[in-house]
């Protein structure tokens, strides 16, 4: 289920939550908790079908040097894990029909998208994480769909404020994947899984990273006019010094295991930057 990156999941209904209560002054607890569990439930989902699906298409090979997989090494069977992925994905459905009962239609549409977007990144016969989408579709998925669904459950509605936030989010969110697939950069290309780290190779993909790392802190000030807020929305700069060491080592290291490491960090900063602008909003 990799717990080091399910906050990625996590993150995005803390701020879309917190946007609604910096200008609602209030908050639907219980959506935003199921909403929690479903944003969660999917991203296992994925996981374990991206788990399953990746040994089956021969991607992780012996030659590979992430965290061990559970069907690559034997320790289920690809029956099991591909039932769990339906689980996951079964059981975020369940939390949905209370979403949507309590927030109508909208909910549906991006209920449904996200479930489907879970299967279709390792799955069908062109999966999104063997192309160059995977960044942008976890912009969108783990941005500005999560964001703005989550500030939907509390406002039934959708403004520009939002969409910024939301696209802060997703823009981390991204640098997770990127680190991931410059890890493999090497035995990725070997297999023909054309994601845009091989499509742009080791320099291109620490741009990529270092924009997706350091965006969402010039999108500050806009942040803060579109919500009429003052200084207090620069307290996720707090993170600014380890974002940029964390791009440093990145332009620094060789893609290999240390990249293991870079991955779990850039899900904590994310995490660390949301908690920073709740706070900020909460204020």
């Amino acid at each position: 289920m990799r717990p080091k990156t399910l906050t990625v999941s996590a993150a995005p209904v803390i701020v879309g939550s917190a946007v609604a209560w910096s200008q609602t002054q209030s908050l639907l607890l219980l959506p935003a908790l199921i909403a929690l569990l479903a944003a969660m439930l999917i991203q296992i989902g994925t996981n374990l079908h991206n788990d399953v699906a990746d040994f089956e298409r021969g991607a992780d090979t012996p030659e590979r040097i992430g965290p061990p997989r559970a069907t690559a090494m034997g320790w289920l069977s690809p029956v099991a894990v591909r039932r769990g992925a339906w689980l996951a994905f079964a059981l975020a459905f369940n939390f949905g029909v209370y979403l949507v009962w309590h927030s109508g239609w909208p909910i549906v549409v991006i209920g449904l998208a996200s479930l489907f977007a879970g299967w279709a990144y390792t799955g069908g016969p062109r999966p999104i994480a063997y192309s160059p989408f995977g960044e942008l579709f976890v912009w969108i998925f783990f941005g500005v769909v999560a964001v703005g669904g989550s500030y939907y459950l509390q406002t039934y509605s959708f403004d520009a404020a939002v969409f910024v936030a939301a696209s802060m989010v997703g823009l981390l969110a991204a640098g997770v994947i990127t680190v991931n697939n410059t890890r493999d950069v090497d035995t990725d290309a070997r297999v023909g899984k054309h994601t845009l780290a091989v499509a742009v190779g080791r320099r291109g993909a620490g741009v990529v990273y270092a924009l997706e790392m350091l965006v969402p802190f010039a999108l500050l000030p806009l942040l803060a006019v579109l919500l009429e807020r003052g200084w207090s929305l620069a307290l996720p700069l707090l993170v600014l010094p380890p974002v940029l060491l964390q791009v440093a080592r990145f332009r620094r290291e060789t893609s290999g295991p240390a990249f293991n490491e870079l991955l779990a960090r850039t899900a904590q900063l994310q995490l660390v930057f949301c908690f920073l602008l709740a706070a900020a909003l909460a204020v």
